[in-house]
Order: structure tokens, then sequence, then C-alpha cells
């Protein structure tokens, strides 16, 4: 399902941000989020793979196949924001011989873990890993031919902001997509997900990871999210044209997608 972007997402309070379903000063929302990750680095890939039933994989896939980059290059380069662990990037560097991908993220135990990855798939030449804030990025104007961000933007404090850096850094003509948990548009699969979500995540946490509480804030972190249209209209708001999105698993999850032009 591909839809057209519609609506307004409404103006958060002043100097307030949510940390799930908390009110939290926005200031403070990074340390928090930093906090969430630096528990569940070591377990991250294969919690993603319990929770979704390994249905990230292929959502990750379709985020890449959508993307298309050349299968053959010598000057395509790619920023993946909030990639710690490397899914994207590596998906990219395996179907874009030539590509160049960077990952920015702000955790540094994320990071650890994909360079790790990296080196064991030799890929460490063809992918560099940075510290980076995604509402602070440290690169320059007109770089990227794209710019991807997969189940992290929910967990930027200042979204407007992450978006406004993605269109900096882009060259014009430049690709910016986000894979992320969206809202479920079927009834009876909404119920589902909503007691699977609040129910099964956290004890998954509590029994894999050792850490019930922060999956509990990743379940309360994507009710938070903006529904599609919502951040659809967020994106054309920090200067993307053609701005759409594709459904997956009836919304459990949507990719957005908006050009510089």
């Amino acid at each position: 399902m591909t839809g057209r972007a519609a609506g307004a997402e409404p103006d958060a309070k002043a100097g307030r941000a949510s940390f799930g379903f908390r009110e939290v000063e926005i200031e403070a929302k990074q340390g928090l989020v930093d906090a969430v990750f630096d528990r569940v680095a070591s377990r991250y890939d294969l919690m993603n793979d319990l929770m979704s039933g390994g249905l990230h994989r292929l959502w990750k896939d379709a985020m890449v196949a959508w993307l298309a980059p050349p299968r053959q290059t010598n000057d395509y380069q790619v920023l993946d924001v909030a990639g710690g662990t490397g899914d994207i990037a590596f998906r990219i560097a395996e179907r874009s011989k030539g590509a160049r991908v960077a990952v920015a993220d702000i955790n540094p135990e994320m990071l650890a873990v994909g360079r790790k990855r990296a080196g064991r798939q030799r890929l460490d030449k063809t992918i560099s890993f940075a510290e980076a804030n995604a509402e602070a990025l440290a690169f320059e104007n007109n770089r990227f031919d794209a710019v991807t961000i997969a189940f992290g933007i929910r967990n930027v404090p200042r979204i407007d902001k992450a978006l406004t850096e993605a269109f900096r850094v882009l060259r014009p003509g430049g690709r910016f997509l986000c894979l992320e948990f969206s809202q479920v548009d079927i009834a009876w699969l909404d119920r589902i997900y909503q007691a699977y979500s609040f129910n099964v995540i956290p004890a998954l946490g509590r029994l894999v990871a050792g850490d019930g509480d922060s999956y509990r804030y990743l379940v309360e972190s994507i009710a938070r999210f903006p529904n599609q249209a919502r951040f659809a209209a967020m994106i054309e708001r920090a200067g993307f044209d053609r701005v759409e999105y594709r459904n997956l698993s009836g919304g459990i999850a949507a990719i957005h997608s908006g050009w510089k032009l």
C-alpha cells in the first residue's frame, strides 16, 4: 500500500518530549534513550529477531529494495543514521558494489557492535562508523546520495531537527528513506498487535536481555510515534518533495520516502 502525505503533526509542548508514555524535559530525553541502548546493545539484534519473528529482516530488505542503489558504482555515498549495528549498511554494501556507507549513531555501544560485525564480514573498508547526533550531523552540506534511518527516528528528541539535518547533508536529487513502526490499519490485527506488544515484548526483554523496562519503553515509544500521514507531513515541512509511504505487514511498520529536489 502506498499513501500520500496528509495532515500535520501538532506542535509539542515547549521544552518537553515524550519518553515512552512519560513526558520529560527535552534536554533529558537523549540521556534516557542512551541508557536504554547501552543496556540492550549486546542483545539488540537477537531481540529484533525474537520480537518480530524475523519480519524486521524482510522490512529492511524492502527498504533497501525501494532505495534501489546502483548495482555497480564508483561514486554513491549513503549515510545511515541511528544504524549502529549495521543492518541497513550491510544490505546496501552487499547490493551496491563500490558504494560507500557511513553509519552515524549517537550510542558508542551500538557502534561497537556494528564495527565488530563489519570486521567479521570484511566490510570495514566499505562501511565507516561515526558517533554522531542525528540533530547535528558532523557532515558537510550536499554530500550524500541517500540518507536512511531504520527504527531510530522515534528515539530522537527533536525529530524536526533530524529531518532538517538529513535534508541538509543530501545532494540535490538525493533521497531520504525512513523505516519505522507505524499505525496498524487492520482492526483485528491492531488488537492482537497491541496485546502482544505490551505483554509479550517486555517479558521477552526480561528473559533474553535481562531488561524488561527498556523494552517497555520501546513499545511505548512506538505507540506515541506519529501515524503515517502525520509523519509524512513532518518530512514535507523539512523541505522534501515527492513524499510518500508504503505500509508493511498491515501498517505495523512503514517506509517513508522523500527527495531533495
